[in-house]
């Protein structure tokens, strides 16, 4: 995620909808609610930086 929480607020119904397996929440788009939501939904959570996540490996 690279939206505001006031944005991805707006999509939280799409976005759950669509169940994707996890959500990557970048710096400055962290969403607790949309988080919390989320994890209810049986969709894994992550705050990290997908670019460091790249260079690392890690996705």
């Amino acid at each position: 995620m690279y939206v505001a929480a006031d944005i991805s607020n707006a999509l939280a119904g799409d976005i759950i909808d669509r169940h994707p397996r996890r959500i990557i929440f970048n710096p400055g788009a962290e969403n607790p609610k949309l988080a919390a939501q989320a994890q209810s939904n049986g969709i894994k959570t992550l705050e990290a930086c997908t670019l460091v996540m790249l260079r690392t490996g890690q996705f």
